[in-house]
Order: C-alpha cells, then structure tokens, then sequence
C-alpha cells in the first residue's frame, strides 16, 4: 500500500526544468549593480565621502605649511597621492568582504551562479571608482594650486603632465588592486586590513632592512618586492622598472589573486 501510493506520489510530482537558453545578465548591470552597493551602506558611504574630505584637507594643509616659492601642483599632487594609498585599498578590499561580512553572498551568487563574472564585475568597478577618485582629488588639488597661489601671491606653476597624471592614477591603481587581491583572498574585513597594512608597512621594511645588510638582495629587491618596483615608478625609472613591475606584480599579486578566486570558486556560500 505504501510502495503504491509513493509511486503515485513520483508519479505527481511535477518535473523540474531549467531553462539554459535563457541569457545571462550582462556584464554592464553587474557593474552598476556593483557599483551602487559601494555607496548603499553607510561604511561605504562615509569611506568615499572621506576621500573627497582627506583631499580638500592635504589640498588645504600644502597652502597653509609649504613656503610660496615651492608652491606649485606637484606638491599638491603628492600630498593628495597620500591619504589615497590608504583609502582606496580599504575601499576595494570592502568591496569584496561585504559579500561575507554582512551575509549577502548567498543572495548575490544565487541570483547570479557564475562567481567569477561578479568577482571579475567588483574588480572593474573598484578600478573604475577608484581612477575616478583620483581624478577627483587630483582636480581639486589643480584647484588648491590655483588658490594658494592667489592668496599666496607666488606663481602659478604646473610642474605635472598629463602622462605624469596617468602615471599616478595607474600606480594607485595597482595599490587599490593589492587590496582587491587581499580581499578576495581573505574575505574578511578586519583581517584583510590588516594584512593591507603588514604588506605596506611592515614587509617593505623588513625587505629594506635586508637589502641594506645583503647586497645579493639588494639587487633582487626590485623583482620580489611589488611595493618597492611600484614606488620606483613615480620618478622616471629606466625601462627595466617596467620588468620588475611585471615580476614582482605576478609575485604579489597575480598568484595569490589566483588562488582567491579558485578558492571563491570551490567554497561554500552561507
């Protein structure tokens, strides 16, 4: 009697069907998608606002302490250059922490499966708020530079490039990428942090430590340190700066992203 009625029972229950053809969402909304949940929690929110607000202050600071005659954009640019190196890595690294920090990542990789398209969506999106935070902060040191240099009466000097410009939005960049990796790597906010800041501060000392005591290693510092190779590009380095980048960038970042993405992959979203 049971084994009839639990044949009838399969027999009833409707069959499931999943529609393959239908389209994927487009890489486009994932984007904006990506892009609106940076600024929809208040950590977000308030990070962003405070890159505007950390601008404006250095801006405000190189006016008000740095002598007329050495009044000039370049000092502006490399007092907006700090407060950035900080805050956009804490602003790629919670873009991806979030998914697991405020329990979101089941819901987000429901609606969409394929992993690699949002990890790949928050990537573009952090690259793109993050150039234009540069942008942003760099026009209104453009504009401090004009200010000051009223108030100051010194002459107005533009003592940076376009390519100058490009070069410093690409460098920070790759800082921001540095704390996407961690975050991917980590996913965990707090951890993640703090490994951002082991890496900027404590291993770049440790490696300066060593190569001022071994000149073997001095000499191999530019390939294994990522963070050396990337400051060096800020004056006009030879071409080989460009290989120790490269080296150095699939050292400290390339693999390990590798390895977080493969282990987003396999792992198990609760």
């Amino acid at each position: 009697m049971s084994t009839t009625a639990d044949t009838v029972g399969a027999a009833a229950a409707p069959a499931i069907t999943i529609d393959r053809s239908a389209p994927a969402v487009p890489m486009s909304r994932l984007i904006k998608v990506e892009t609106r949940k940076m600024f929809d929690t208040r950590s977000g929110f308030w990070l962003m606002i405070s890159i505007g607000v950390l601008a404006l202050v250095a801006t405000i600071a190189v006016i008000a302490f740095i002598d007329g005659g050495d009044l000039n954009y370049g000092a502006f640019a490399t007092a907006i250059g700090v407060p950035m190196a900080v805050l956009l890595p804490v602003m790629a690294i919670l873009s991806v922490t979030s998914e697991w920090s405020q329990r979101t990542g089941l819901t987000t990789f429901t609606l969409v499966p394929h992993r690699g398209r949002i990890i790949g969506a928050k990537a573009i999106t952090s690259v793109i708020v993050g150039a234009a935070s540069m942008l942003v902060a760099l026009a209104i040191g453009a504009l401090g530079n004009v200010i000051g240099s009223l108030i100051r009466g010194a002459d107005m000097t533009w003592n940076v490039t376009v390519a100058d410009v490009a070069r410093i939005v690409f460098i920070n960049v790759l800082g921001l990428m540095i704390g996407f990796m961690l975050g991917v790597l980590i996913r965990n906010s707090p951890a993640a942090i703090v490994g951002y800041f082991v890496y900027s501060f404590v291993v770049p000392t440790v490696f300066g430590a060593l190569a001022g005591a071994q000149d073997w290693f001095a000499d191999l510092q530019p390939w294994v340190d990522f963070n050396y190779s990337l400051n060096r590009m800020y004056e006009n380095a030879p071409a080989e700066s460009w290989a120790t980048l490269a080296v150095s960038g699939v050292i400290w970042l390339v693999i390990p992203l590798a390895i977080g993405v493969r282990a987003i992959m396999r792992s198990e979203v609760k």
